[in-house]
């Protein structure tokens, strides 16, 4: 298979299943399973991308046969490709777990088409070589993730939507503002050709100044400090399938933004640049992981996780080095699996208790001990508990730190890791041990069609058990893309210098 066909066969599986989609949205059930085959091909495709980007190096193509910079290019290396096979893999489990927790009221309002359209998105944002590109996906990403938050037209979907699209757009115009002022300064906005260029105008503080604009723009995606207030405001008034996607992925797609920008556009002056980021993760894990402990609801417990966890990966980053980078790839892998799958036992939960409040959910362990299992795995791995994936990705971040005598982030991830723990364990001891409490219990759901809800949950923790027990596998392929982001003329070359 070409590289052509292999780069653009993501898009155009999740972009022909929405069209299948709208198709046949009179017709309920090959929804769900045109959403299953696109997801399962997605899955299988991006597999085989990993495996060519990883036997023959970076994979590009040109669409329409204009050669960069001046063409749409698309471009696979190392950190792409394991982006786009993860984001496969909690897709599928996501759509599996949809049979269940999507009624039929949101399936006529296109939650297939939408959730397709989403996954179209995301693949393109990871694939995309050029930075206006980058935008357009990021759009696709707000219009489709902002109609699949407000869909049902509840009260508080509505108003998370509102509070969503709002902050986001402010993203998208700092976006904007920072690519009208880089194509003025370079005349380019394809990233390969940014590289070569942004050096060459011998203006580093100018320079340095643009890149403010990104870390706003890409920040707010992210959900770092201080631009993460949208987050714990919306993602628990979705249905859990939307909530489920949206926390496994849509930040990760911030943080990837970042990742490409501050390893191969804004390098000039990383004392100023990755010292301010490091500050920012710091300050994102202590505000996330003091939320999470305020907190009594399942969901906005693991929504406030998402931010400080978030800080880690921003930390590697920060930090610079070949083994930091390893560190955040390892852990942006390990936490979309981990955290899509708590979100969608959370949904579990509350499909039995009939409400997401941890003391009325109560005495799980007993009425439900396989989920109570499967909590465990990803809850503890959140943590940091050993051996689970999210140790390893936690030792390999400190390790770097360690090694640039970097103590107080050290330090700060230290503590955060100990407050998670506490939050995964408040979470047990009260919705998974004790009975409810009668008197705050909405009526119970009768748990019937359990085992699809449980399928998927069990999908993703063999995928954490995995990665925990056999962490070499990711190791490698994360020690690859901190190869080709910290050499970035081998992406310059890949792109600009491809037959």
């Amino acid at each position: 298979m070409s590289a052509r066909v292999l780069l653009i066969l993501p898009l155009l599986i999740c972009f022909a299943a929405a069209i299948a989609g709208l198709l046949f949205r009179r017709h309920l059930r090959p929804q769900r399973y045109i959403t299953l085959g696109a997801m399962g091909s997605l899955f299988a495709t991006s597999l085989y991308l990993l495996f060519q980007v990883h036997e023959r190096g970076i994979l590009v193509t040109q669409a329409g046969g204009w050669q960069a910079p001046f063409g749409i290019t698309l471009v696979a290396d190392h950190l792409s490709a394991i982006m786009v096979a993860v984001s496969a893999f909690v897709g599928l489990a996501v759509a599996i777990y949809a049979l269940k927790d999507i009624d039929s009221g949101r399936i006529q309002l296109h939650f297939h088409p939408l959730f397709n359209i989403l996954m179209t998105g995301i693949c393109g944002a990871f694939l995309t070589g050029d930075l206006f590109n980058l935008y357009v996906w990021f759009e696709v990403l707000l219009i489709a993730s902002f109609i699949l938050m407000a869909l049902g037209n509840e009260r508080l979907q509505l108003e998370a939507a509102l509070k969503y699209a709002a902050i986001n757009l402010v993203g998208s115009t700092f976006f904007l503002v920072g690519l009208a002022l880089i194509y003025g300064l370079t005349g380019t906005l394809n990233m390969a050709d940014l590289a070569v260029r942004l050096p060459a105008l011998g203006r580093p503080g100018l320079v340095t100044s643009v890149s403010m604009f990104f870390v706003v723009a890409f920040g707010i995606k992210a959900a770092i400090f201080p631009l993460f207030f949208w987050l714990p405001a919306s993602y628990h008034t979705p249905p859990v399938s939307v909530s489920a996607i949206f926390s496994g992925l849509l930040t990760k797609v911030g943080v990837y933004a970042l990742i490409r920008a501050f390893t191969l556009l804004f390098v000039d002056d990383v004392g100023y640049t990755h010292t301010l980021l490091l500050w920012l993760a710091a300050l994102t894990m202590i505000t996330g992981v003091l939320g999470a402990a305020a907190q009594h609801e399942f969901r906005r417990i693991l929504s406030f996780h998402i931010i400080s966890q978030i800080g880690y990966m921003i930390m590697g980053l920060a930090l610079f080095t070949p083994l930091s980078l390893i560190g955040t790839v390892f852990y942006i892998v390990h936490h979309i699996i981990v955290k899509t799958n708590l979100f969608l036992v959370s949904g579990a939960a509350a499909h039995l208790s009939g409400t997401f409040e941890l003391k009325g959910i109560g005495g799980l362990w007993r009425r439900q001990p396989l989920l109570s299992f499967l909590f465990i795995i990803p809850a503890f791995s959140l943590a940091g508990f050993p051996p689970l994936s999210g140790f390893w990705a936690k030792v390999v971040l400190v390790k770097a730190a360690l090694a640039i005598d970097e103590y107080l982030i050290v330090a700060v991830a230290l503590i955060v890791g100990l407050m998670t723990l506490f939050s995964m364990s408040k979470i047990w001891l009260q919705a998974f041990l004790p009975d409810p409490i009668v008197g705050d219990k909405p009526a119970a759901g009768n748990g019937g069609g359990m085992w699809v809800l449980l399928v998927p949950i069990a999908l993703l923790v063999l995928g954490t058990l995995f990665i925990s027990f056999n962490p070499r596998p990711l190791y490698l392929l994360a020690e690859s893309s901190a190869t080709e982001l910290l050499n970035p003329q081998l992406y310059i070359e890949a792109v600009l210098g491809h037959e």
